[in-house]
């Protein structure tokens, strides 16, 4: 099988699909898929420093960039509208067998949707929570006009709808699209364990080596509900603990932020490294004592899955797809999106550390039993032989 992804960015500054999808195709090249990932060179407020429109290896796979349209304009630039990617879609998308889109109200993806009908390539699309409630509500009338005027018949032709998670699909499944649904979730590449985390992770944060930290590691976005877990532990001022809070996101709302934890009186247990990757990632996850995450929706929460893998465990709100799972197996605590619920769970963790480590412990090893990439690029390829062979894909 010869598999195109197509994909806005895949940059690392924006979060969790972007690194989603550079694993995915570096586990299906594992599964004797011939794979590429086609892109444009976004990468936020600036542009990737990459060959343009040649096939070449990025982090050891296949990956083509093109040119993303970079005017000032803020949404306009968001759209990473590029004439020489849709160029070389016109030309070369019947080269593939199947082409596998993420995200939707995006040119690369909507464009690549459009030509594939055209050409009758058979397409998958995986919309990266883009269709859950939440996500519509934000720029509502331009998300409907744009949903009923193109992304709905693109949609509809797809072979398959891709969802992460069971929530993501029951959101989703309100909208009466046509084409069928298939859930795979995430996979994960588990890091190995770091012997002294917790003691390199406070000399590098200048703490005590019994300070309890209180991690949220993300996208920096206001979906994440930032503002409710600070108030959250505005409410606990009487308790030892330092929240860092990694990641980035807009310069503008990232100082909102900063002037809230002054306001309630946090700046000074207070940590935002910026982004992290590599061994510092790796050091706030494996070192911390317990990661938040309250977030009004997520499809999937990529951070939330890294966490336990780090044997780390979570909060987590509704919003979160995984939470679900995070109760079903005792992997955390699942409150409520409300200030008083999540004070309440963080106090309850921060005071019961024998049963945190019992559910840390817990994590780690349910994640290598079901959420390594090994797994997930399986179910990919069945869906892909189910697509390919005129089946229907099945929930």
């Amino acid at each position: 099988m010869k598999i195109l992804h197509v994909i806005p960015s895949i940059a690392a500054v924006r979060g969790g699909p972007s690194k989603a999808v550079i694993e995915m195709v570096q586990s299906l090249q594992n599964a004797d898929c011939e794979i590429e990932i086609t892109t444009t060179n976004d990468n936020g407020e600036t542009l990737l420093d990459v060959s343009l429109e040649k096939l070449q290896r990025y982090q050891g796979i296949p990956v083509r960039f093109f040119a993303r349209f970079s005017p000032k304009i803020h949404a306009v630039r968001e759209f990473a509208f590029s004439v020489s990617l849709t160029q070389w879609l016109w030309q070369h998308l019947h080269d593939y067998d199947l082409i596998h889109i993420h995200a939707i109200f995006s040119y690369p993806s909507t464009v690549a949707m459009a030509i594939a009908r055209l050409k009758r390539v058979p397409y998958v699309v995986r919309p990266l929570g883009q269709l859950c409630h939440w996500s519509l509500q934000q720029s509502q009338l331009k998300k409907q006009l744009y949903l009923s005027l193109i992304e709905q018949a693109n949609l509809n032709s797809a072979q398959a709808i891709h969802f992460t998670s069971s929530a993501e699909y029951s959101e989703v499944k309100k909208l009466g699209l046509q084409a069928s649904g298939v859930i795979i979730p995430h996979g994960l590449t588990v890091a190995p364990l770091i012997p002294d985390a917790q003691i390199q992770l406070r000399q590098w944060l200048h703490l005590p080596n019994d300070e309890p930290i209180i991690l949220f590691l993300s996208r920096i976005h206001p979906k994440k509900g930032l503002e409710l877990l600070i108030r959250a532990l505005a409410q606990l001022q009487d308790q030892r603990f330092t929240f860092v809070i990694a990641g980035s996101g807009d310069a503008d709302y990232e100082n909102n932020l900063r002037h809230l934890i002054n306001q309630l009186g946090l700046s000074n247990r207070t940590r935002m490294p910026g982004f992290v990757e590599g061994k510092q990632k790796d050091l706030l996850l494996q070192g911390s004592n317990l990661f938040a995450l309250t977030s009004y929706s997520e499809n999937f929460g990529v951070a939330v899955l890294e966490a336990l893998a780090a044997g780390l465990p979570v909060i987590v709100t509704p919003g979160v797809a995984l939470s679900e799972v995070v109760k079903q197996y005792q992997l955390g605590i699942v409150p409520e999106l409300n200030e008083q619920a999540i004070a309440t769970a963080i106090l309850n963790c921060l005071n019961q550390s024998e049963i945190m480590k019992e559910m840390g412990d817990r994590s780690r090893q349910f994640i290598l039993e079901n959420y390594t990439w090994d797994k997930i690029a399986a179910q990919l390829v069945n869906m892909y032989k189910q697509v390919l062979g005129d089946r229907p894909c099945k929930i």
